[in-house]
Formats: structure tokens, sequence, C-alpha cells
């Protein structure tokens, strides 16, 4: 019986005409969702799809993102279907590159066209980065509604640029007024991986602390660089450090921290490093403080959780917006700032320091906590409906 259900779901008579005919009935409604190129965009734009799925079942959702980015791996991972463009990104300073990148970005424009033509979209939803500015532009001037998601404290370009075409503009952060049109704005905070809002057990009482060191998927090398120049001091230390390096830096992290046991003489170390944590509800759960870049992502994580922090800003992002991300937290009392130039110099002095302080870590744990938007997927996706004319549910 398994087997007929799914040749008839696969069946051209079922894809073709039933199912756009049990849409019309339903009301089906369609959502193209673009953006991509880091976690920070993606992660969030599957969360909104999600949302909108979990309300309306019979919704019919297309990503477009760039064809040489992450999302092009991530998105069908979650279940959805994508489309690649060939944008990328303009040269800011060798210029005669940029000819190539406004012939893609051309192609890029006619390729999202025919995609909205054909797809027919209620509405069109942009979280950013490089396809987003084509795909938003495109359906805004074939009169798609388009709602916007900006997830940090500084807006990106794309965003900016599309300002004024968005119907909504949804932000994380007060006081965005200063890139957006004020009553456009919606403050509904960031979406986050589900996958971190499973209910853990209590954590073993060891009677030590943990340290979670997180540096983003291709990793952190500041960050990276001074836990290694540092291995000796931590594996003295009587704290538990969970080191996620990323997958540029691992082996030789690795290396480093195997050579470091030889030198003391242990045969084991109270450091484990993994270029991914695979359980990051369970490590974020077990963690007492979080060293971390200030991505948007990174942040909203840390805040929906309640975690003591401490933020390194990455210093190789455009308009410096990692350092705003962090001091919105920092400005709250929710968190601790270590510029990435004095990351060698004070950071493992700071976080030892920290740790060690229950006071202030409650603290810290418990104001940025307030800052989170635990229900900020379920909000756009209701903003999204509302462009779509369909009722919230």
């Amino acid at each position: 019986m398994g087997i007929l259900c799914e040749f008839w779901r696969k069946s051209c008579i079922n894809q073709y005409f039933f199912v756009p005919l049990r849409r019309q009935l339903y009301r089906c409604m369609k959502y193209l969702i673009s953006g991509g190129g880091t976690g920070g965009h993606i992660f969030p734009a599957v969360s909104i799809a999600n949302a909108l799925c979990e309300k309306d079942p019979e919704a019919d959702i297309l990503f477009v993102g760039a064809s040489s980015r992450m999302e092009m791996e991530r998105v069908p991972q979650a279940g959805y279907k994508i489309i690649g463009l060939p944008v990328r990104g303009f040269y800011r300073t060798q210029l005669w590159k940029n000819i190539g990148v406004i012939k893609d970005l051309i192609i890029s424009i006619h390729q999202v066209r025919r995609v909205i033509r054909d797809f027919k979209p209620d509405v069109a939803v942009g979280v950013g980065g490089y396809a987003s500015g084509a795909a938003m532009w495109v359906a805004s001037q074939m009169g798609i509604p388009v709602l916007l998601q900006e997830q940090n404290g500084f807006a990106g370009v794309t965003n900016k640029l599309m300002r004024n075409r968005a119907q909504k503009i949804c932000v994380a952060y007060p006081g965005m007024e200063k890139f957006f049109p004020k009553e456009k704005i919606i403050l509904t905070g960031n979406p986050i991986r589900q996958s971190l809002l499973v209910e853990q057990k209590d954590k073993a009482q060891t009677g030590r602390k943990n340290l979670l060191i997180i540096g983003g998927s291709l990793g952190a090398r500041t960050i990276n660089n001074t836990i290694t120049n540092h291995l000796t001091e931590l594996m003295h230390s009587d704290i538990d450090i969970v080191w996620q390096t990323g997958k540029l830096y691992y082996e030789n992290c690795l290396e480093a921290l195997n050579q470091a046991m030889v030198d003391s003489g242990k045969l084991e170390s109270n450091i484990t490093c993994s270029a991914f944590v695979t359980d990051m509800a369970k490590a974020y759960h077990d963690a007492d403080l979080v060293i971390s870049r200030a991505g948007a992502s990174s942040i909203s994580e840390i805040c929906l959780l309640g975690k003591a922090s401490i933020l390194v800003p990455s210093p190789n992002v455009a308009e410096d917006h990692q350092t705003h991300n962090a001091m919105a937290l920092v400005h709250k009392d929710a968190a601790i700032l270590v510029r990435d130039a004095d990351c060698e110099e004070q950071l493992v002095a700071k976080t030892l320091e920290v740790i060690h302080n229950d006071d202030l870590v409650r603290s810290l744990g418990e104001n940025a906590k307030q800052l989170g938007f635990p229900d900020a997927a379920n909000m756009i996706a209701d903003e999204v409906m509302r462009l779509g004319k369909v009722a919230v549910r």
C-alpha cells in the first residue's frame, strides 16, 4: 500500500493536475525566499520556511540562492527546492573584475524574472546576501509584495538598497530607524535553529565549570590561535572545554593539542577539540560560559538560551557589523567584549576570571535571555502571510 501511495504522489497526474487543483481549492500560497552566503542568512531563512509550513501545510515554498554559495547544499538538506543564480559580490579594490560581476548580475536578473513568472509567488522574502538583492528587486518590479529580514544591528548593503521597495522589514535590534523607514519596521528578533530548543536533562554535577568555544563552520582564526598559544594554561585549569575549531583550522589545532598533551605528560585532556560540534543543543546546555564571534545567529542563540558569553567580533565583515551586534548586548550588561586585536593578550585571562565568578555568569545569562525572541520565526511568518492576504492561523 505504501508503494502505491508513493507512486501516486510522484505521478504526473497527481503532480500536474490534482496538486495544483488542491492548492486552488485551499488557497495555497506560494512564497519565494531568497538569500544566503553564510549560515547567518540560511538558518533564519529555513526557520521562516518551516514556520510558514507549520501555519500553512499546503504552502508552496521556493528558495533562490547564489549557485556558488553554501545555501545550495543546506537548503535541500532542510527539504526545500532551491534555484541557483550566478550572482556574486562586487570587488571593492580590484574594480576591473566587476565587469564579470555585472554580467552575472544581469544574467541573474533575467533568470529570476523567469523563475517568478513561472512560480508566481504571492510574497517574496529576502534575508540578505547576493541572491536576495536580485530576487527582491525583480519581485518588486513585478508587483510581488516584499518582506525583508535583517539579522544584524548594522543593516547589510542588500537590505539597505531594497528598503524603499519592501512593504515590511523585520529586524533583530531596536534603533534600526537609522537604516529603514520607521513605519515599515517590525522588531521580531532572529529565528534560530529549532534543534537547539530540544529539552535537555540536567548536566552532570562534576564541580567543574564548562567552557564552549565556537567560531562558526569555517572557524575563527584569531580565537583558535589564541587558544593554541595558551593550551598549557588551559590544560592546567580546573574547567572542561569544548573547542569547535571549524574545518579550516581543525588539523592544526588538534596537532597543537596533542603536542601540548605530550609536553605536559598528560594521557587525557580537559579539552575536547573538534571541527564541528554535532550536538550543539547539549554543548550550549552544558556550557557555563561561551566564547564566540558576534554573528547574528550566534548572538540570537546565546540570548534565547540565556548564556553568559565573551564575544570577539570578527574585523573581516562589512561595516564592522559584528561589533554593532556585540555592543547591543554589552550595553545591556548581557555579554563581555574582547576586541579581535586584543584577543591574544586578554581572552584567556578574562575567560578564567569570568567563568569562576558565579554571580557575573548568572547575571550575564539572565540579561541575555531578556534580549531573546523565542517566537521570532512565527512572528515573521505571520507578517509574510499577512502580506499574502492569508488569515493568520
